[in-house]
């Protein structure tokens, strides 16, 4: 299978300007765990809920002060429309990350993958390995 038939489209972009009540409320609405973040129309970085917690309220900052730029990943992992499931799964358990940017073949962000999309488009066995391996912890 595909990413591209596994993948969900209509993924929107933030920028690394924005606040992070801002980010807090959207994920809230939209019920996500993840944004990518967008700049000069190029994908520039992730910020997760994760992100937020670990680099801003965990370390006391004054929250008022910080945009994603301040807490957003910067290196970005991501997947092709043209490749398959299996090396997204691969792809995702080598790097411990639960979701993948899809980028088509003129380099635009057209979608994300998930490991629920993944849980309802692949085996059990291929998603319980995925899922024992991004639920480890981290090193």
């Amino acid at each position: 299978m595909k990413i591209s038939e596994a993948m969900h489209s209509g993924v929107r972009w933030i920028s690394p300007d924005t606040d992070l009540r801002t980010v807090a409320h959207i994920m809230k609405d939209e019920d996500i765990g993840a944004l990518p973040v967008g700049e000069n129309d190029r994908l520039i970085g992730m910020v997760t809920d994760r992100d937020m917690a670990l680099r801003a309220f965990a370390n006391g900052h004054d929250l008022d002060a910080l945009t994603v730029r301040d807490v957003m990943t910067n290196q970005i992992v991501f997947c092709r429309t043209s490749e398959s499931l299996e090396d997204a799964i691969r792809l995702m358990e080598e790097k411990k990350i639960r979701r993948l940017p899809v980028i088509n073949d003129d380099k635009r962000m057209v979608g994300m993958l998930s490991l629920g999309d993944i849980s309802h488009s692949s085996s059990r066995e291929m998603t319980g390995e995925l899922l024992k391996a991004v639920s480890g912890h981290h090193a």
